[in-house]
């Protein structure tokens, strides 16, 4: 109980305090004219309550992500805690926040463009292409999920292909949401409803917290115990502890999402509350369901305590989505009836929700891309109905496979927008000369240097991967993602001592 208390207390304090830190290295200018304001459109760039933007942003980064990568996560043991705790604060929030101010500065850019002014033209084309298979994925993967458990309640039409039967009904259904979603004005469907799911995610991790503090909280996992790696299929925890908590602690998708809501941002001064501190709530429902999910299974009469319990309960459910077991089983138990439209609600709203404005943001990448203006709504279909096609083909495809690729490419995403930070913040301290905040950039350039080294030594490590950890050569991987992260640290410093704000 003690560990999961007094990580709670440090990422609220690490708002309070290193977020404010965040925000004056930036140098924000309230009095600067937002796109939302300069640019408004009444479809993408639309003004809106802070409070709303707050909880639209809450839902498009959280999803599912936060509980079912905190759970699979808590499987290493107590140390994910540690990652949630510190990569929320020092990386999640960081990117979070530099991805959705540097698009109100740079007028409302997607994610690729603004890494591509940092970056190069090269970059930028490798970040487009990135950023749409990355989309593309995540809304294969949060479309398959929910269609297949909505197909177990109430029964549709299926397709048989290959490798699985698919619950065809379902995904038709869910696909003509998507097409309202992505092309109807921001404010008509995401801004109207998306702040009442994102509540209702918010309120079912308070009661669970609430249930687990007041019935189980001496059986919950505390540091103490040790953070030897608990994980028994063999591979190590770091880097896969750091992969599988990705949006608990840091998400390049996080990325994608923030210059939606930078579109609708009135005043720059709401920057840290919708970006860090969104990011915050987030690592708090993280850690909520890392502790529930190691305390739930203990039994003491049996011997099982906290996550050696839940290591047991994945043994008798193999080939299952573990994760959404864990949901439906601590919600209906802990929550009775109320829990059980809570676990329906996270297990199958929360992805779509996330599915829409991913794809919704795989259209305004496009439309930068080709500077089409997307006031018509033929030229949003235009886009966005190849962009269907895409998820559309994905879904026939196996959906580990979908799952595992989709794993790397969110956190090397997440690499590109820290060292596009990291060179912003460099530049504008050379031009603006912030002698108060000297060496600000390193805010970036230090959590940018590690997630280098986690998505490099990943590639190598895992078992979608070059499958080192089996062959029992895993230091190769290291020394590789080591002497990778030594070159971008090396030509970053040589490009600092020969960057001229002149030219």
């Amino acid at each position: 109980m003690y560990t999961f208390i007094l990580s709670i207390i440090v990422l609220i304090l690490g708002y309070v305090f290193y977020g404010a830190f965040v925000e004056k290295v930036f140098n924000i200018k309230p009095k600067h004219k937002t796109p939302a304001l300069t640019k408004t459109d009444g479809v993408d760039f639309v003004p809106m309550a802070p409070w709303r933007i707050f909880l639209v942003q809450f839902l498009n980064i959280a999803g599912l992500g936060p509980i079912f990568g905190a759970i699979m996560g808590i499987f290493y043991g107590p140390s994910a805690f540690l990652w949630i705790v510190f990569g929320t604060i020092f990386a999640g929030g960081v990117h979070d926040y530099l991805s959705g101010m540097l698009s109100i500065r740079k007028l409302g850019y997607s994610l690729p463009d603004i890494i591509g002014d940092e970056l190069g033209h090269t970059v930028k084309t490798f970040m487009r292409v990135l950023s749409l298979l990355l989309l593309i994925l995540l809304t294969t993967t949060f479309l398959s999920g929910p269609a297949t458990i909505l197909q177990g309640l109430f029964p549709l039409s299926t397709l048989t292909s290959n490798l699985s039967t698919i619950p065809i009904g379902w995904v038709l259904i869910i696909f003509g949401y998507y097409v309202l979603a992505t092309v109807l004005p921001v404010d008509k469907l995401i801004g109207r409803f998306y702040p009442l799911f994102g509540a209702m995610l918010l309120f079912m991790g308070l009661g669970i917290m609430i249930v687990m503090l007041g019935w189980h909280g001496s059986e919950m996992p505390e540091l103490t115990d040790g953070l030897y790696n608990r994980q028994t299929n063999g591979l190590p925890l770091f880097p896969m502890m750091f992969v599988s908590i990705a949006c608990g602690a840091i998400s390049g998708f996080h990325g994608t999402q923030s210059p939606i809501m930078a579109r609708c941002i009135t005043n720059e001064r709401q920057g840290r509350i919708i970006f860090y501190g969104a990011m915050v709530a987030e690592g708090i429902l993280a850690l909520i369901w890392a502790a529930a999910a190691g305390t739930f299974f203990a039994d003491p009469e049996q011997g099982l305590y906290g996550i050696d319990g839940l290591q047991a309960f994945a043994a008798q459910h193999p080939g299952e989505n573990i994760a959404a077991l864990v949901v439906d089983r601590v919600s209906r138990s802990w929550l009775g009836v109320v829990g059980g439209i809570f676990a329906i609600i996270g297990v199958i709203a929360a992805p779509i929700t996330s599915g829409d404005t991913a794809l919704r943001s795989a259209r305004l990448i496009v439309a930068d891309y080709l500077q089409m203006d997307q006031r018509p709504i033929r030229k949003r279909l235009l886009i966005a109905l190849p962009l269907f096609a895409c998820v559309f083909g994905m879904v026939f495809v196996d959906f580990n496979v979908v799952w595992r690729y989709f794993a790397w490419t969110n956190q090397t995403l997440a690499v590109f927008t820290l060292w596009s930070g990291t060179v912003w913040l460099y530049r504008h301290e050379i031009v603006q000369k912030h002698v108060q905040y000297r060496h600000g950039y390193l805010m970036a350039l230090i959590p940018a240097l590690f997630m280098t080294m986690v998505s490099v030594s990943y590639i190598f490590i895992a078992p979608e991967g070059f499958n080192f950890a089996a062959n029992g050569i895993s230091w190769i991987a290291y020394l590789i993602a080591a002497i990778t992260t030594i070159s971008v640290l090396i030509s970053f410093v040589y490009w600092a001592k020969h960057y001229d704000p002149q030219r």
